[in-house]
């Protein structure tokens, strides 16, 4: 009989949520008494042993976008005021904060290597502090060292929409990911302070110009956290293959989005779609990366997923669909939880 599979995820939006940023208690969170993609008794049950909890500062343009997405527009989205964006950061640290003090010991927030794998080890659920987009930093980056501090561990530059710091790729289909020019001044300056405290540099949403950018600048391995195969889905959201290659060669790693936009032909929000669609981007992935370069990388929380995947307690029904197309276990565990810690360890300070 085959052995279940940890999963450590590379992207998820739980923390909007829960309060006091969603409408949803730190109690529900444990108690499971709420429909959400991701709670503790789903986590427990699907095999979920941790990830990265995005701070992501929705505003309504952006939910509009996500909650009617039409591949046949294009979205392009505003910035988002810094204020606004301190103000819902701190609500939603302090979410994280909330839910390791309630979990009497279950969940521990990683900020080291040695802290994720003993967690994992234990059976400890760890999420690990991440950033969707940097909008919440000043360009003289005092609050990225306080951000640090309370446990930033990874960072978006950009989401979809532009920061000081670089441009976002709009959603467009189909289209390649270069839709703007590159990074600023400010964001080549954050590359390299992320690299000198240890902050994971996530690759997803960036345009091509910004991503090249990264690349040139950064002395750690290339990471997207959560975007797919641009020639299996030609959305603005994926990777090109000259990308996929540049995230090997820097020994980095590509987490599989399950978003179904991201996965399927025609880019359509389809909650039938089946989990093959998914299976393709990993064949893909593995067979252009190498299987040391892949994981998971869901974006739970609440974009639209494939009906077979709707919350993280049906992360089996993936394994098994993995395991149908060949998948050894072995080769699981790396895509489980190995290449992501062996990626943190290499990136983070400690």
């Amino acid at each position: 009989m085959s052995e279940p599979i940890l999963i450590f995820d590379g992207h998820n939006d739980a923390l909007m949520n829960y309060a006091p940023v969603g409408k949803d208690s730190i109690d529900d969170f444990f108690s499971g008494k709420t429909d959400r993609q991701l709670n503790f008794p789903k986590a427990r049950r699907g095999g979920l042993a941790g990830g990265l909890f995005a701070v992501f500062i929705e505003d309504e343009a952006s939910m509009a976008m996500i909650n009617n997405f039409d591949p046949s527009k294009a979205y392009e989205l505003p910035a988002v005021e810094f204020n606004t964006a301190q103000r819902l950061t701190m609500a939603m640290i302090a979410n994280l904060y909330r839910i390791e003090a309630a979990s009497n010991g279950q969940v521990k927030i990683a900020r080291t290597a040695d802290e994720l794998e003993g967690s994992l080890k234990q059976g400890v659920f760890a999420p690990v502090l991440h950033f969707e987009g940097a909008e919440q930093i000043d360009t003289d980056f005092h609050a990225l060292e306080v951000y640090y501090q309370a446990g930033l561990r990874s960072l978006g530059i950009v989401w979809s929409r532009p920061t000081p710091f670089g441009y976002g790729v709009p959603f467009k289909f189909p289209h390649s990911p270069d839709t703007g020019p590159g990074l600023t001044d400010a964001g080549k300056a954050l590359v390299k302070a992320c690299n000198q405290l240890g902050i994971l540099i996530d690759l997803s949403h960036l345009n091509e110009k910004g991503f090249w950018d990264v690349a040139r600048l950064s002395d750690v391995p290339l990471v997207a956290s959560h975007s797919n195969a641009w020639a299996v889905t030609p959305l603005t959201r994926n990777l090109t293959d000259k990308q996929l290659d540049a995230i090997k060669d820097s020994g980095g790693i590509v987490g599989v989005n399950f978003v179904t936009m991201l996965a399927r032909d025609d880019a359509r929000d389809d909650a039938n779609t089946p989990l093959e669609m998914l299976v393709r981007h990993f064949d893909y992935l593995v067979e252009r990366l190498g299987v040391d370069h892949v994981g998971m990388g869901s974006d739970f929380g609440v974009a639209p997923v494939p009906k077979d995947l709707s919350d993280v307690s049906q992360y089996p029904n993936l394994i098994a669909a993995l395991r149908k197309a060949g998948y050894d276990d072995a080769t699981l565990r790396k895509l489980g939880t190995e290449n992501w810690l062996r990626v943190l360890r290499q990136t983070w300070k400690g």
